[in-house]
């Protein structure tokens, strides 16, 4: 295992339940933080329905956490911001919120995913994120993505960025520089564009779709195959195989009306721009998706480990214990183990964790979850988030796990 510290400030915020998560970790020159939210050290929420004051305690705690670790928020490189929308002005008091609170340092990029609840009831935002830090303590050069016509972010946030080896492309949306919203409502249309998007920040920052590690896709439907199937051919068109780890989640709306998708991508290259070698595994007999995709269930690259999203299915994606959280879980985890071992890698080699979870936003469901999740890694284990959807890709799917592991 490779060398890590792990961070759970004095008085910091605490699940009801006991878990072997930590709030974050620093493994070499990377610091990955779970979802931080504006609970108490006994898990009650603070400022009940109050978005901007919840946005600011979140960032208190990330500040605090990036403290232990000896980082600043001037480390950031990438948030990714889950909150509940009531209201279109809610994306920009979040942004303003969170820009606030960082310096003029370039950096980090962002994405925004809107949903009708969180796990906790009055509970309003949730923000994970990593930061980069070089393991003698100082900072890694980085550089910004200045492609024009994208839409105005408060600064320091930013649309793409590189930092050292690794590439951030923030939640890219079909909202336009003037404020409009292109293709509108069409799902497969705005994801096409949105690929294109970002094949050109990638090639600002000196880089190109194969070398993509992991691509996020927040997309608008109500969990059927058929919402999913075409807008995922469409993204899945630009990489070549075998391609990148992959994680797809139906969201019930995003923050302009219109706008159907959000997608997010990590790549590395080397600092002189020279191609990192990655290996791609597939265990025997691991489910697959009903439509060929070039995405692979796990990629290491350099010492990173990105696996896609782990679901309960079988290998001619049918899902196993519909409706099923407990189990499918225990499922997921396992699914995560197998593609682990061929990397040569355990469970406790996991640095961050973040679980898609069906079903009512509720207490109970997500410890029903999160219980299974945490046994699953011992003590000091990985940091942390899970999040509540109101339905997965396929009816019956109850959770989906992605996860991200270090080696030497």
């Amino acid at each position: 295992m490779m060398k890590r510290q792990h961070a759970w400030p004095e008085g910091h915020w605490n699940w009801p339940i006991q878990v072997s998560h930590k709030h974050g970790i620093r493994c070499g020159d990377m610091i990955f933080f779970g979802g931080q939210v504006d609970l108490d050290m006994r898990g009650n929420v603070r400022n009940p329905d109050n978005l901007t004051a919840q946005t600011k305690s979140a960032m208190e705690f990330i500040r605090r956490v990036l403290a232990e670790l000896d980082a600043e928020p001037a480390d950031l490189v990438k948030l990714i911001c889950f909150y509940v929308h009531t209201e279109d002005a809610d994306a920009d008091r979040v942004l303003n919120a969170v820009a606030e609170f960082l310096d003029d340092n370039s950096g980090p990029v962002i994405t925004l995913i809107p949903l009708p609840a969180l796990a906790y009831e009055h509970m309003v935002v949730e923000i994970e994120g990593i930061a980069m830090l070089s393991e003698d303590g100082s900072s890694i050069p980085r550089v910004v993505s200045h492609v024009e016509n994208l839409p105005l972010l408060p600064k320091p946030l930013c649309h793409a960025l590189r930092c050292g080896e690794m590439i951030f492309v923030g939640g890219q949306t079909s909202l336009l520089s003037d404020g409009s919203v292109s293709n509108k409502h069409d799902l497969v249309a705005q994801s096409e564009a949105l690929m294109n998007r970002i094949g050109v920040l990638l090639r600002d920052l000196g880089a190109e779709f194969n070398d993509v590690v992991k691509i996020n896709r927040y997309y608008v439907a109500g969990g059927t195959a058929q919402e999913w199937e075409g807008a995922a051919l469409a993204c899945a068109s630009y990489f070549e195989e075998p391609g990148p780890a992959a994680t797809g989640i139906p969201i019930p709306f995003l923050f302009r009306d219109g706008l159907m998708a959000s997608l997010e991508v990590t790549a590395m290259l080397n600092t002189d721009d020279t191609r990192i070698s990655r290996q791609h595994v597939w265990p025997d007999g691991h489910w697959d998706w009903p439509v060929h995709l070039p995405y692979k269930h796990g990629i290491k690259c350099g010492r990173l480990i990105y696996i896609g999203g782990q679901v309960s299915m079988d290998s001619k994606g049918v899902i196993i214990d519909p409706g099923q959280l407990v189990t499918q879980t225990h499922t997921s985890i396992a699914n995560i183990a197998r593609i682990l071992d061929l990397f040569g890698a355990q469970l406790d080699d996991v640095v961050k964790v973040t679980a898609y979870y069906g079903g009512a936003a509720s207490a109970e469901i997500l410890h029903d979850n999160l219980s299974v999740r945490s046994a699953s890694f011992n003590d000091p284990g990985p940091a942390s988030t899970g999040i509540p959807m109101p339905c997965l890709a396929y009816e019956d799917m109850e959770i989906e796990i992605e996860v991200i592991a270090m080696l030497e």
